[in-house]
């Protein structure tokens, strides 16, 4: 066998094939999935009247469907309408996500559309970013961001984390604010340690008409939309993983019954 070949191949690029059965996803036993609507499994229906309702279903989240194939623990850490601003501002501390007994080995991050584009807030630059105490960061995006990893980093010593972009939803009026999104997650891989970017944009399938026929339910993704998005997210994890092996060898250490200032590292 060469494994080399299998774990390593030259020139792979991230989902140039999706995962099948348990991935390299599975070496974290806890993991948590902090996002909006579109990490909550949130389907929208149109009512007889016309309105609409939003319902958060959890079980139908990429995360839990990742979680399933893995047989991990997850936490949905996330809601409908979601943003940065307000997950660091006062919805962790309500719903107990800072608690000690919920940390985690590794945080998937998808937050940007509520704060960006239908917040208007500011992107900022990591000049935003306070080195000595994330409390006194600006209250731009990339300081709302920066600020939930620095209090999870607090909370669980050596974990990773996993900055989600957002996909290419063929939308030209958005790409400013679009690429600016990308460009900050970017920057803050860069800042911090352990953390990756997820790039959706780059290496995902573009939402166009043809994908949301398949995918989407109203404004937001149908079982199978969710389901696929699963498979598209391990799989970028299983990529990273594989492709950084020593970046990974100590998880097992992380968020257990361990002195972590002692073994990680």
């Amino acid at each position: 066998m060469n494994w080399e070949k299998e774990l390593y191949n030259e020139g792979e690029k991230p989902l140039d094939t999706l995962v099948s059965k348990y991935s390299h996803t599975s070496i974290f036993r806890k993991i948590a999935f902090i996002g909006d609507s579109l990490s909550s499994g949130e389907f929208e229906i149109v009512k007889e009247d016309g309105s609409r309702g939003f319902y958060d279903m959890f079980e139908y989240s990429w995360g839990q469907f990742i979680a399933r194939a893995n047989g991990i623990k997850a936490y949905n850490f996330s809601a409908g309408g979601m943003a940065a601003k307000d997950y660091i501002e006062w919805f962790a501390e309500e719903k107990g996500y800072w608690d000690k007994d919920k940390a985690c080995q590794a945080y998937v991050i998808a937050l940007g559309v509520n704060d960006i584009y239908n917040g208007n807030i500011e992107i900022g630059s990591l000049d935003d970013i306070d080195k000595t105490d994330y409390r006194k960061n600006k209250s731009t995006y990339m300081g709302f961001y920066a600020a939930i990893v620095s209090r999870y980093k607090e909370i669980s010593p050596g974990a990773k984390f996993f900055f989600v972009t957002v996909p290419n939803t063929n939308t030209p009026h958005r790409d400013a604010k679009t690429f600016g999104i990308i460009n900050a997650l970017y920057d803050l891989s860069s800042y911090f340690e352990d953390s990756y970017v997820i790039d959706l944009y780059k290496y995902g399938p573009v939402y166009d008409e043809k994908f949301r026929e398949k995918f989407y339910l109203n404004g937001h993704m149908n079982p199978n939309g969710y389901l696929f998005t699963a498979k598209i997210i391990d799989s970028y994890i299983d990529y990273i993983v594989r492709h950084n092996p020593k970046d990974f060898e100590k998880i097992g250490f992380v968020a257990n019954d361990f002195e972590e200032k002692e073994i990680v590292g």
